[in-house]
């Protein structure tokens, strides 16, 4: 009886593959729809930001176009963003930058 054994793609280094402890964001976008108030507003409410906060990452949204507002693992994260389609804001999830 003869084995066959697996060919083997010996270029894929094990080392690259993703970590899952990997980091995760919920970054929400600027839109032109949703007022600066509104948006501070879901801030508050949503994630419990002090006023400052909200107010700081509501201008990096406006000024920059997008915001990190939360860090953790996927599914809370996605469950932020999906939080924040409710609200009517553009929002995705994304690999955390690297540190």
């Amino acid at each position: 009886m003869t084995l066959l054994t697996p060919d083997v793609d010996e270029r894929t280094d094990a080392r690259t593959s993703v970590r899952p402890d990997t980091p995760w964001v919920a970054v929400v976008w600027d839109d032109p729809v949703n007022l600066m108030s509104y948006v501070t507003y879901v801030f508050q409410q949503h994630f419990g930001f002090p006023r400052a906060k909200a107010e700081r990452l509501m201008r990096q949204v406006n000024d920059e176009g997008r915001a990190i507002v939360a860090t953790g693992p996927r599914e809370a994260m996605e469950a932020h963003v999906e939080a924040m389609h409710g609200y009517g804001l553009q929002a995705s999830v994304d690999r955390a930058p690297a540190p």
